[in-house]
């Protein structure tokens, strides 16, 4: 039997390398031989961070008597879903239309066309066993059947679906997305709806946005509702299990209405997105108080130990950052981060283990299984000193462990959430190391995942996949680079976010304002996949839309903006009944209203008064403010920077709309005031 996974650049695909299974890599050379063998095609997809992957490989796919009846009965294909999204995307669709949901391991029963005729996620052993059975006998005494679903399935989701028109949101549609989810917030738990409970990232940058919008409209000491959501919402999420008490970072998600049991993974887009998500919501003064000030702390505090995290877990050797730590080690799930009273006397002695147990929440009896606990910190520990001593130790003992495995394959995408996150991160936590790995992951993209102006989705140890890069890569690497260039001052960064943009705008619309998933000149599957709605990540409509404002507000370019406004339009129609699959199409929203907001920065580089302006700028300019830092003598070809000099040979900022400047100013506190009084 051939071991055709054995050169993968997927982790995940390596996985599965050595199983008893005649496994094909997705390609026309597996469909080929379903053709010549005159069978059908099984097509399992799933990650290498999924728990239940993990499950049904090892009941099923290491199974030789299953793996048997799979080899004799079909072509089996596996696909890594975060390598190849838009396979995945076309045979999800087909599965949610087919059984009304989805998740993963995504199983798929095809013709030898590609043609889905029956799709299911996750099958226990003998389900399965019995399953393949039946699909086979199907194909044999009633192939015209399960061929003409297949037509059907394709026709169904291969038909036009245009969107009904609609205008950008403006206030009154941003207004009405968070009176939206005011009625589904968990006013008890913070978040929205029930459980499972996902990170709203993309909603906490919305609703930050929003606030400092409306606050002003606001009583005099009144938080609006938009702040209350956010940050009893981040608030939440940080004093919960989903965050890694000991380690920093986010899980996938929590089993719980109440954050107290994660799904173990650790996924990067989730934490470059939640990065920037707090150290934006950190740049608020803190309210009076104590609370408000520990509330201030937390999100600070949270902000850089998910940056931290980030550099110590997921970064590369070449400078990039992976893809997700597993939910499982040593074959358990969590096992690598829970307690029991046990463990806690073994590594702290009794006295400090009572202390942990009680910061921590962990009991005898446990929160998750087996006795164990997740470690929580339902409120601030009275004795901060002994806190963090106790924190180290654990932590300390906790390496001791098996780890997670490490999906190290790096993606364009994430990578591109990771560098914007890092950017902002690496100035407004006066951070200049976060900025550094931001520079890092960016060179790697270009050197390695740019060929020819054209993106690779992914690459493994520096060296580049095969599959080609879609929407969300060139949007969201474009938004990095973007970010990057306003923190270092680097030109390139912002001419090839251009360039990617330009990719954008000739291989991906479609004629109608919107754009597909794919590029034209992409692989063809049954269906063209295109999803403007915002779920684990942005869109790539939605990612586009950004990108597409900033850089519009950076050139000045008007093609750019009016594609921007176009791909905005599913944002007005899910404002009011499904504010939650927009979340980053409203946050672009409330950048749109804000103009956006242009800021130069000229000066010296390594000038601390330069920088003191470009966090300044940051921290007081309204979210979706575009950023741009020259040294005032050459503009690299950024048009924002064009004939910006130094008032008096001193680092000066200039505050512009629709390239309209303000008069410059030279120092923080002018930069502050002149921003204050915008509007």
């Amino acid at each position: 039997m051939s071991n055709r996974l054995r050169d993968a650049t997927s982790p995940y695909l390596l996985q599965h390398a050595d199983n008893p299974v005649d496994w094909w890599p997705w390609g026309e050379e597996a469909f080929a031989e379903a053709r010549r063998r005159d069978v059908p095609v099984l097509i399992s997809v799933g990650y290498a961070a999924c728990h239940w992957c993990h499950v049904m490989a090892h009941e099923s796919f290491e199974d030789g008597a299953t793996a048997g009846r799979m080899n004799d009965l079909f072509v089996n294909i596996k696909v890594d879903r975060e390598e190849r999204p838009d396979v995945d995307a076309v045979y999800m669709e087909a599965t949610q239309a087919m059984t009304g949901q989805g998740g993963w391991p995504m199983t798929v029963f095809a013709t030898p066309d590609g043609a889905p005729f029956y799709c299911g996620t996750y099958f226990p052993r003998d389900h399965f066993q019995r399953l393949l059975e039946g699909v086979s006998a199907a194909w044999r005494d009633r192939r015209d059947e399960l061929l003409d679903q297949g037509r059907r399935v394709v026709d169904a989701l291969g038909s036009p679906r245009a969107l009904p028109d609609a205008p950008p949101p403006d206030a009154a549609v941003l207004d009405l997305a968070v009176r939206a989810l005011v009625r589904d917030y968990d006013t008890a738990e913070g978040g929205f709806g029930g459980a499972p409970k996902f990170p709203p990232s993309m909603l906490l940058s919305f609703l930050t946005a929003h606030d400092e919008r409306t606050r002003p409209l606001q009583e005099a000491g009144e938080p609006t509702p938009s702040w209350l959501m956010a940050v009893g919402t981040a608030d939440a999420m940080a004093r919960g299990g989903l965050y890694d008490q000991l380690g920093g970072g986010f899980a996938r998600y929590a089993v719980d209405r109440g954050w107290v049991v994660p799904h173990f993974e650790k996924m990067l887009y989730d934490n470059a997105l939640l990065l920037r998500a707090y150290a934006r919501m950190a740049r608020r003064p803190a309210e009076p108080g104590p609370a408000g000030e520990a509330t201030a702390a937390l999100l600070r505090r949270v902000a850089e130990e998910t940056a931290d995290w980030m550099l110590r877990d997921l970064r590369t050797p070449e400078g990039g950052f992976a893809s997700a730590l597993d939910a499982d080690s040593d074959g358990e799930e969590g096992a690598y981060y829970v307690w029991t009273p046990a463990h806690l006397r073994e590594v702290l002695g009794e006295e400090d283990a009572a202390f942990a147990a009680e910061v921590f929440g962990v009991t005898e009896e446990g929160t998750f299984e087996h006795g164990s606990s997740v470690l929580r910190l339902p409120s601030p520990p009275a004795d901060a000193w002994r806190y963090e001593r106790v924190r180290a130790a654990l932590l300390a003992a906790r390496e001791g462990r098996t780890p997670p495995a490490r999906d190290d394959k790096v993606v364009a995408a994430w990578n591109g959430l990771a560098i914007a996150g890092l950017a902002d991160a690496g100035i407004l936590l006066e951070r200049p190391d976060l900025v550094d790995a931001a520079r890092g992951a960016a060179e790697l993209l270009l050197s390695v995942h740019l060929r020819d102006g054209r993106l690779v989705r992914t690459s493994r140890g520096g060296a580049a996949g095969t599959g080609s890069g879609v929407l969300e890569d060139y949007a969201d690497v474009a938004e990095g680079l973007l970010a990057l260039h306003g923190a270092t001052g680097e030109a390139r960064y912002a001419r090839t976010a251009g360039e990617l943009l330009d990719v954008v705008l000739e291989r991906f619309t479609d004629g109608d304002g919107g754009f597909y998933d794919t590029a034209d000149d992409a692989e063809k599957l049954f269906n063209r996949p295109q999803d403007p709605t915002d779920n684990a990540v942005p869109s790539g409509r939605s990612a586009a839309a950004g990108a597409l404002l900033s850089y519009a507000a950076l050139t000045g370019s008007h093609r750019h903006r009016e594609a921007a406004e176009r791909a905005l339009v599913p944002v007005s129609l899910l404002a009011e009944k499904a504010p939650r699959f927009a979340g980053w199409g409203l946050a672009v929203g409330e950048a749109l209203l804000a103009g956006p907001l242009e800021v130069a920065v000229v000066g010296d580089p390594g000038d601390p008064a330069t920088l003191e302006l470009v966090r300044t700028a940051l921290v007081h300019a309204p979210a979706g403010t575009v950023l741009s830092r020259g040294d005032g003598l050459d503009d690299g070809g950024v048009p924002l920077l064009r004939d910006r000099v130094r008032v008096d040979g001193l680092p000066t900022a200039y505050v512009c709309e629709g390239f309209a400047c303000r008069l410059p100013v030279t120092s923080p506190e002018a930069l502050r005031d002149l921003l204050a009084r915008r509007g």
